[in-house]
């Protein structure tokens, strides 16, 4: 089970390796809205999220399904810009249905890197969008009307949202770490260089690895699909991010009609104690199940609703009900009801914890 990216005949120098002041905000405000996801910011979530003026937060949670659950394509510029107002520019450039299209991708789905209707034309399409934003809460809900109402002013509203978030806290934050991702994306460049593409994939990610033989570079993650690096236009060529508040994920732009992009971590922190044994064996066999393995690849991107579930995974929901409570009975799984949806929550740091409990276990 992996990603694919085909490279045949691609030449090197269309291999960029950049980083983007629209695809770091993007990565904290992720940390922001999911500080267990990423427990080595945990002084910078809570200093940040403190400072925030209560209006910008209320705004930032209209739309946080952008970043929250999964990121947004139009978060990732697959050519970044030296400033967030030049990567901002080039959104405002984006044509109006592929903004739509990105704004839209709400939750982890299947049907991601497919063709797919656009809302803004297809009824159907469009009401299913409304319903898996009902599920998020009535702010989403409402932003999603807006969105299918009138995307030139919820474009505009975003860049506005961006700005803001620029001078409240990320201006500081982006001088802070643009050093330190310049420095790794020409590192990396070098690697390309002078050792070749093997050798800089080795260095952005252990989860990277190329296959000569297909000429494809072959990303391993939960998740099956494919893209090309070799499209007509712009979309010729791959771009690889560097980001300082990634960790642990890595994230690959490969939908219709898109440039390939990389959002790599450039750090790692350390994760927290181990449990006990009894624990470890338990949830050890709870994650064993692949059907299991692929829900919770799912839920450790956000809550998610059964049907929700059953949907993306192409089971049914009493099938995902079992499963949720196999995954409940060890620890590792939430409820929380909203409305008339029930959410299923991944409790993450007991899942970050599994790896070195398991080795703390066997060891002592």
């Amino acid at each position: 089970m992996s990603l694919t990216i085909d490279i045949a005949g691609l030449s090197p120098e269309r291999i960029v390796f950049a980083p983007s002041p629209l695809a770091e905000l993007s990565a904290a405000l992720h940390a922001l809205a999911e500080p267990a996801h990423h427990p080595g910011l945990h002084s910078w979530t809570t200093t940040t999220a403190c400072a925030l003026k209560p209006e910008l937060a209320d705004r930032l949670q209209e739309a946080d399904f952008l970043w929250r659950t999964t990121r947004s394509d139009m978060l990732l510029p697959p050519d970044p810009g030296a400033t967030l107002a030049e990567d901002l520019d080039r959104l405002d450039e984006l044509p109006e249905e592929q903004f739509v299209m990105a704004a839209l991708e709400i939750s982890c789905s299947a049907q991601y890197g497919t063709a797919r209707p656009n809302p803004l034309h297809d009824g159907a399409e469009r009401e299913r969008t409304r319903e898996r934003a009902a599920a998020r809460g009535p702010a989403q809900a409402a932003f999603v009307e807006r969105i299918l109402a009138d995307p030139p002013a919820v474009r505009a509203w975003l860049r506005r949202l961006f700005e803001d978030c620029e001078q409240a806290f990320f201006g500081d934050t982006w001088q802070r770490v643009r050093f330190q991702l310049a420095a790794d994306a020409r590192h990396k460049a070098e690697l390309l260089r002078h050792k070749g593409l093997a050798e800089a994939l080795a260095a952005v990610s252990p989860a990277l690895t190329l296959d000569t033989e297909r000429q494809q570079i072959v990303v391993d993650k939960l998740v099956t699909g494919g893209t090309s690096a070799t499209q007509p236009g712009d979309r010729h060529g791959i771009t690889f991010v560097p980001t300082a508040f990634g960790w642990p994920h890595l994230l690959v732009l490969h939908a219709p009609g898109w440039k390939p992009v990389v959002h790599y971590p450039v750090n790692s922190p350390e994760l927290p104690r181990p449990q006990a044994l009894d624990i470890v064996q338990l949830r050890l066999e709870a994650v064993a199940h692949p059907v299991r393995m692929k829900l919770c690849r799912t839920l450790a991107r956000g809550a998610h609703t059964t049907g929700e579930l059953a949907t993306a995974h192409n089971i049914t929901a009493p099938e995902v009900s079992r499963h949720m409570a196999v995954l409940k009975k060890a620890g590792l799984l939430s409820t929380r009801r909203r409305g008339r949806y029930v959410l299923h929550h991944l409790d993450l740091t007991a899942m970050a914890r599994l790896g070195t409990d398991f080795l703390e276990s066997v060891l002592r």
